[in-house]
């Protein structure tokens, strides 16, 4: 039997040698395939099937290849090692069997049959090998689709003999004991390791389609809700069921079994085929993965296979299922049938890929057919332009920034039968993510939908089960499982299983895991208040209003206490509420203050993003570039030559950006450099409240004035002229626990961490994220009186507690040293912890003065005494009555604080008594004890200052290392090795009191603090060194981009691609995709020259990640003849001399005029230079361009 994660891991080494050999083929010109590739891009990119750029097409459909030659050798592997194959035919003549490998003396017997080919076509190799064994497999009915000759890549994508080989020398590999390592042999015919092949083999496949299987306990119930009454209502004559997002096809196994197993029991004494047959014709899927349906197609022939009780598929006719590849949302046809009425004459124009076959199974996604519509669609939201622009023709709820999710969840009810006059209706499940809850997107969906609003597709939902807290393997995402059928709802109430608590640990099985049972159990059973899940029939008008709300345990009896407790609501009282901006490409604006200064940006703006906003205070370092003069006018950006430099390379990019409805910004009449979006109405007066809104708490903070806020940060304007205390007041409500718990129920779960199993993890609710947006927040109920006093306190607080944080100590320090550091540092923290004790108590008493404000108390229960005005964390009244029932320790642990179960002796009595008065309510009191837990409370997760402050001092000694005076010497800009910085830095006072501190050592190694440290903030000077190779072709991608833009500047009228955005594994390092993110974009403080030496010197050079593009030619060619005095040969000058050719079209660009020092421009003068070593070195400007580094060795180069 084979070990699947044996198998998927080494499969993985595998696919990676295809890649690289079929995207090689991918851009030969002489290669049919690689030909055909570019004319399908250009057909699908005309006909607005795709919106990505070539190399991202491309790569896709290299992936898909590579891993069809995995797959279908795979599926050869597994036949010949269960004999599935045995006495097979092709073309009515017996064929020799055994192609690659399998136990005993077949290896033998494989190579014998190939030596016999070969003699019969001795111009063949390898590859045309293992297609003969794809033809034999091919050529029996039940394994026709399998390898399917007009659609498979294995017969177009011609992988090398050399790779050919390669893949059959790994299926051969043997252990010690002279058995293969992978051996499928297995009397039970199992074939559970394709899922998981399905699932992870590609990376690629798995982000860009979503993958995920349907775990077997998930797919059971869903079916136990629909085909189970499906059958007992149709019966299983013509009986049909679909999944249309089907991938591996769990769904259509466990839909199989069950109508195999129900044939059997209405006609025990049919012929085994017959009843295969009649079961597995009422099975259809679709799914857009190829491979995923080619592994679909042959877990479901075995299936079948062996329910007739045959051991080969030899002689056994077509399985009679439909499973075809193509994409669901999009039709039969390839384009909108299900919005427009297409003729037969524009049916037979429209465009599918090579890999699909749709337009073979006519009809399989004609609506209203299916008595059954199963399914587990896709979660993520559609990268490719045009498709998600298409999805929006043909789908209403494909709204706003919508997920897959919710078209298919629109696709799924108007594939099942619609019942009238006496039909009956079919019936519709899935497990999906519920993000459509609460979600703006939404809103479509449920408002219209749900509502009974489209009379083409009506819907009645007749189970909601929220399963967000259940165990599922690979569902990192929060999910819901949606029952009903497509009719008009025939009941005024809908069975909903609500939510109270997650899963509290990892389940061994997660089948039987705590929420999951109750669900199972208890789904029929309304009425049932469990530990985990609330069942009940809710009224459906709940169903038809956006957002849901499925919290179980009270929390909608909690939550209309608090509304009923509302005079208005937020928005009623606001000016605005919302998004300030958003700049649709924050790679290129948003950047540190460090960085642009850097690079010498005229016009910028401190940027507030919602990550950076907590507990009542703005904690960033965040600078956007801010295009608008003072009236908040677009600039002229030409007038501003830094400015312009810096954002012209991302032109292309920024152009094309998306807003919502799918037109470009330039389209919309923006300028291409302008934000997406820009509210300048909500910068004219100073006093904003911004908020998060994401995050896993309410973190509202008060701004006053000066920045620009990110869409992650909205804003909430009160009208002009409001005061500092109108704000303050809502500021102290929003940033209550009560506040916390409403929003809670109002906002999407986004979900927290997933584990290795991709299963959500819910065992602690506090961690758990919410998107906090606008509508939602907009609609809390403010109530009568407002906390403004204990709001003030507060944000006076939060101010002071960042006044003392050690980067602003320091930061005051270094300006202006009197004193010695250590002091003030050791005076600050002692401020520190005193602050963020008061802070911590003043919100404690805030969010009991919020309980009675909005009647969950009828009593007042904050303290008005002096005796005390700071406590720890871990003395709060929740946080003891956690310790004292033991269970939550996570809390403790993960926040630094210590769990007491009795009153401190330090406390005054009358806080003691208060104390004990809220605990008596935590315990007895519904609303109390609901508004009390931990995800509801704040957590104060603040850094811990001993961090801070290493991350303080490293910071200042970078900037330290910034300074201007150590690049350049008399004749220039210079680049410097480590101990040569800090030779010139040793008479620095300042730095040398801040490498004191940060190594604890009275004299400090500056060349190791300096060496430490640099490295992790370089990126190198040219690109073989920053990219691995994929990341290589993307920049000569981008290359081509600017050299088009040049064009265009230069008055030609061509047509530019939007370049491929980068991954981090295009990047060498870690630490450079870190500083340059996916558009590339510099944000270093130093460059890299790896291979540059220093006589007698090992330690790494150098230069200023601040310099033009003029400068860092003139410091490279400077640095040419001093390695050259040194030694060094052309190994180490040619990618000196590929770095000035990198830089040699921005010279030409921007320093083409004569400079007095030089008679010359400086693009002249390097175009000298780098004619001057080319002809030495007898190379051309292509081949220093295409130069690699040498493969890594252990040890360092030697010095010279």
């Amino acid at each position: 039997m084979i070990n699947s994660f044996a198998l998927l891991a080494d499969l993985k080494g595998q696919l990676k040698l295809l890649h690289a050999d079929l995207k090689q083929r991918a851009e030969e010109s002489s290669d049919s395939w690689g030909a055909r590739l570019k004319e399908e891009y250009a057909e699908a990119l005309r006909r607005e099937r795709t919106g990505w750029s070539w190399v991202d097409w491309r790569d896709n459909e290299v992936d898909q290849a590579a891993v069809a030659w995995i797959v279908s050798t795979t599926f050869i592997r597994f036949c010949e090692d269960n004999d599935l194959l045995a006495g097979a035919k092709i073309d009515g003549l017996p064929t020799a069997v055994g192609w690659i490998a399998g136990p005993g003396d077949r290896v033998q017997r494989a190579e014998e049959n190939l030596t016999a080919y070969f003699r019969d076509h001795p111009t063949h190799n390898r590859r045309h090998w293992l297609q003969q064994g794809f033809a034999v497999l091919a050529a029996q009915p039940a394994g026709a689709a399998l390898v399917d000759r007009k659609h498979n890549p294995v017969w177009t994508a011609e992988i090398s003999p050399e790779t050919a080989t390669a893949l059959i020398a790994f299926w051969r590999r043997t252990n010690g004991d002279g058995t293969l390592v992978h051996d499928f042999t297995d009397s039970n015919l199992d074939t559970r390791f394709l899922g998981d092949l399905y699932q992870d083999l590609s990376e690629h496949a798995r982000k860009t389609y979503a993958l995920l299987q349907t775990p077997v306990f998930v797919e059971e119930f869903i079916l136990d809700q629909t085909l189970v009454p499906a059958v007992a209502e149709f019966g299983l004559d013509e009986l049909k069921l679909i999944d249309p997002s089907c991938g591996s096809g769990h769904f259509l196994l466990g839909a199989f079994e069950r109508l195999n197993q129900a044939w059997l029991e209405v006609a025990p004494g049919l012929d085994a085929k017959e009843r295969v047959r009649r079961a597995m014709t009422s099975i259809s899927g679709v799914d857009i993965n190829p491979f995923a349906v080619a592994i679909a197609r042959f877990r479901l022939a075995l299936a079948g296979l062996i329910a007739t009780g045959e051991r080969s598929l030899v002689g056994v006719p077509a399985m009679g299922y439909r499973l075809a590849i193509g994409d669901s949302l999009l039709g039969v046809r390839g384009g909108l049938d299900q919005k427009f009425d297409f003729d037969e004459g524009e049916a037979e124009l429209a465009f599918s890929y090579d890999t699909e076959d749709l337009n073979e199974y006519f009809g399989i996604l004609q609506p209203g057919q299916y008595h059954v519509v199963v399914g587990n669609p896709p979660y993520i939201t559609p990268k490719d332009k045009a498709l998600n622009a298409l999805y929006r023709l043909a789908y209403v709820s494909a709204s706003g920034k919508y997920a897959l999710s919710a078209p298919f969840m629109e696709l799924l009810f108007r594939l099942a039968i619609r019942g009238e006059q006496g039909q009956g209706a079919g019936y519709v499940g899935q497990i999906t993510s519920n993000s459509f809850m609460k979600r703006e997107f939404g809103k479509k969906l449920i408002e219209y939908l749900f509502a009974g609003h489209d009379v083409g597709n009506p819907i009645d939902l007749t189970e909601v089960i929220d399963t967000s807290g259940a165990y599922i393997p690979g569902h990192g995402t929060p999910t819901l499982i949606i029952v009903g059928r497509r009719r008009r709802p025939t009941s005024g109430k809908v069975r909903a299983v609500l939510g109270v608590r997650g899963e509290p640990g990892l389940p061994a099985d997660p089948s039987k895991g705590l929420v999951w049972t109750e669900v199972v159990k208890h789904v029929d059973d309304p009425g049932y208040d469990g530990r985990f899940v609330t069942v009940t029939d809710l009224d459906r008008s709940v169903f038809r209003r956006h957002p849901w709300s499925l919290s179980g345990g009270g929390a909608s009896d909690v939550k209309a206490l608090i509304d009923g407790a509302g005079a208005k609501t937020l928005d009623s009282v606001s000016e605005s509420l919302g998004i300030t901006s958003f700049t649709l490409e924050d790679d290129v604006y948003v950047r540190s203050s460090g960085a642009l200064a850097r690079y010498g940006a005229e016009l910028t703006r401190p940027m507030v993003l919602g990550d950076q906003l907590r507990d009542w205070n703005y904690d960033g370092d965040s600078i956007a570039i801010f295009p608008y003069d003072e009236s908040f006018d677009p600039v002229d950006l030409e007038d501003l030559p830094g400015l312009f430099r810096l954002m012209w390379p991302y032109r292309t990019n920024l152009s094309n950006s998306l807003m919502f409805g799918g037109r470009t910004m330039v389209q919309e009449g923006l300028k291409w450099f302008e934000f997406g979006r820009f509210t300048s109405s909500k910068l004219l007066t100073p006093l904003s409240i911004t908020f998060a809104e994401v995050a896993t708490h309410n973190h509202f903070v008060l701004d006053r004035g000066g920045k620009v806020f990110k869409q992650t940060a909205p804003v909430i304007k009160l009208p002009q002229g409001a005061t500092e205390d109108q704000h303050l007041e809502i500021l102290g409500v929003l940033n209550s626990s009560t506040a916390c718990f409403w929003l809670k129920q109002m906002a999407h779960n986004k979900g927290s961490t997933v584990d290795s199993k991709g299963a959500r993890q819910t065992q602690v609710p506090w961690e758990d994220f919410y998107q906090f947006n606008s509508t939602k927040v907009g609609q809390f109920p403010l109530g009568a009186r407002l906390p403004t006093d204990r709001a003030r306190t507060l944000d006076s607080l939060a101010q002071q507690l960042s006044a003392t944080s050690p980067s602003e100590v320091i930061a005051a320090w270094s300006d202006s040293p009197t004193g010695g550091l250590v002091d003030a540092l050791a005076a600050a923290e002692r401020e520190w912890h005193l602050l963020r004790g008061r802070i911590v108590f003043e919100q404690e008493e805030l969010d009991w003065e919020v309980y009675r404000l909005y009647r969950s108390l009828d009593c007042d229960l904050t303290y008005s005494g002096s005796a005390i005005d700071g406590i720890a964390l871990g003395q709060r009244s929740f946080e003891i009555d956690l310790a004292r029932r033991a269970e939550d320790p996570e809390w403790f642990e993960r926040h630094g604080s210590t769990p007491i179960t009795e009153l401190p002796e330090s406390w005054p009595d009358d806080y003691t008594g208060l104390v004990q008065r809220r605990l008596h309510l935590v315990e007895t009191d519904l609303a109390i004890r609901l508004l009390e837990k931990p995800e509801f409370k704040r957590r104060w997760a603040t850094t811990g200052w001993a961090a801070q402050r290493t991350l303080a001092l490293q910071a200042a000694v970078l900037d330290r290392l910034e300074g201007q005076t150590l690049w350049q010497d008399a004749q220039g800009p210079r680049t410097r090795s480590v101990a040569e910085l800090a030779d010139l830095l040793r008479a620095d006072p300042v730095l040398k009191d801040l490498a004191h501190v940060l190594t604890g050592t009275a004299e400090p190694d500056l060349a190791s603090v300096i060496g430490g440290l640099i490295p992790e903030v370089a990126v190198p000077f040219v690109a073989a060194y920053r990219y691995k190779p994929a990341g290589v072709e993307k920049y000569r991608a981008w290359q081509e981009v600017w050299a088009l833009q040049r064009r265009e500047d230069a008055g030609e009228k061509v047509r530019v691609p939007v370049p491929p955005k980068y991954g981090q594994g295009d990047f060498a390092k870690a630490s450079y995709w870190k500083a340059r993110g996916k558009l590339d974009v510099p944000k270093e403080r130093f460059i890299a020259y790896p291979g540059v030496a220093r006589e007698g010197d090992s330690t790494p050079v150098f230069g200023w990640a601040g310099w033009s593009h003029r400068d860092q030619s003139l410091a490279l060619a400077r640095e040419i003849p001093f390695q050259q005095s040194l030694g060094a040969d052309d190994a180490v000058l040619v990618p000196l001399v590929a770095g000035l050719v990198e830089l040699e079209p921005w010279l030409a660009q921007w320093y083409s005029e004569i400079e007095p020092q030089f008679g010359a421009s400086p693009a002249s003068v390097i175009a000298g230079v780098v004619d001057q070593y080319l002809a030495r070195m007898e190379k051309t400007r292509d081949q220093v361009t295409a130069w690699t580094p040498p493969a890594a060795t252990r040890g360092r180069r030697a010095s010279r």
